[in-house]
């Protein structure tokens, strides 16, 4: 709610329903698909870009020999895309991170991504800067293209769900690799979900039916007590989601 384009639009938006207008705080391009966004943006008959918004030069640089040589051969390979990029940036008042410079999302990260932020960046790697506690989100040239001409920006309201970790990180574990196994659990379990005769499977798995008295039963595998809790609190959002539709 801090970011809406219009303050005075403020109500309960419904999450997964209702689409929102926003006001991002900055814009971060990587080289590749900045092209594309700089010719867009030069077409808007803008003096200068209405937020603070940088170009990177990143993803040309072809990994190879070792820094100092594959650099040398992305700026002699990509001269006229780095000379394009170099003054349409200082054109608008858009920073410039020359080849060499960085790699897009650490850059951001390291010295432009504060808490309580919002930031749109035409690079996968942009919610990086969620690190630091900012709502960062990657987008196509477009979107970004709107945000630097100052208009708003919209996008769906997100649905927000609640994770609970226990216990504590081992080895060489980091947050990251929670990260990315919490995504894969949910993407597994949405794949699932969508497909009828995956989702067979996972019930001939776990439903038992007693031959001798014709009941059926739910046996669920679980560690820990904890475990079943999580189980049952996903089960009873999942019928709250049911009977909503």
């Amino acid at each position: 709610y801090a970011h809406l384009y219009d303050e005075s639009s403020t109500r309960l938006f419904k999450r997964g329903e209702d689409y929102v207008n926003f006001r991002p705080d900055r814009v971060a391009m990587q080289d590749a698909t900045a092209q594309m966004a700089l010719l867009q943006f030069m077409n808007a008959g803008k003096d200068q870009v209405a937020v603070p918004s940088t170009v990177h030069c990143d993803h040309l640089i072809q990994a190879y020999k070792g820094a100092k040589a594959d650099i040398a051969t992305a700026r002699l390979t990509n001269e006229e895309v780095y000379d394009f990029l170099r003054d349409v940036s200082s054109r608008y008042g858009i920073g410039f991170w020359k080849p060499g410079a960085g790699i897009i999302h650490q850059v951001v990260l390291e010295n432009y991504a504060f808490p309580g932020g919002m930031m749109v960046g035409t690079d996968s790697h942009t919610p990086n800067a969620g690190g630091l506690g900012m709502v960062a989100i990657g987008v196509g040239g477009a979107d970004a293209v709107d945000v630097m001409t100052g208009m708003e920006w919209e996008l769906k309201m997100p649905k927000i769900i609640g994770v609970r970790l226990t216990g504590k990180l081992s080895g060489w574990t980091s947050p990251k690799d929670v990260i990315l196994k919490l995504a894969g659990i949910l993407t597994g379990l949405a794949r699932t979900l969508s497909s009828p005769e995956a989702t067979q499977r996972l019930v001939d798995s776990i439903v038992e039916e007693d031959k001798e008295t014709g009941r059926t039963s739910i046996r669920i595998p679980v560690s820990d007590k904890e475990s079943v809790a999580g189980i049952l609190n996903l089960f009873g959002k999942l019928l709250a989601a049911g009977n909503k539709t």
